[in-house]
């Protein structure tokens, strides 16, 4: 369990490095959260904490981006706002990446609820009045 606020941008870096301390053993999170709540904006933090070496951007288009990190571990990142269908999910392979030893960030994971692992970590984002965002994980 891990929950913390973020007040502003400039703290972001911190939480995302506190979220990965409390969440070493596990490489699956599904990111909950309404439009604009700050999902993508979280996983770039995540990637940077992470030292990606690529720019990391919103899959939207292309379901899935593959990011490296500096020791050569890929991190994969998920958006499937724009499927329509569970097949897709299918057509693309996804249990070659959820049961990798690789890290997984799924936005929209509503739309393949059913596919999700038993261990995957459920991170809710919500945003609060004033901007503050307020971040939980099981």
């Amino acid at each position: 369990m891990f929950k913390a606020e973020i007040n502003s941008l400039s703290e972001i870096n911190t939480i995302a490095a506190k979220f990965i301390k409390a969440h070493t053993d596990d490489r699956i999170f599904a990111f909950y959260g309404s439009m604009g709540a700050g999902k993508t904006t979280f996983i770039k933090a995540l990637c940077e904490e992470m030292k990606v070496l690529d720019y990391v951007t919103s899959p939207t288009f292309a379901l899935i981006n593959e990011y490296q990190t500096e020791n050569n571990g890929a991190i994969f990142h998920f958006d499937f706002y724009r499927i329509k269908s569970l097949s897709e999910a299918y057509d693309f392979g996804y249990e070659d990446y959820f049961y990798s030893t690789s890290y997984c960030f799924i936005e929209w994971p509503e739309l393949i609820e059913s596919l999700l692992p038993k261990d995957t970590i459920k991170v809710h984002i919500r945003e609060v009045e004033g901007g503050l965002r307020i971040l939980e994980s099981n």
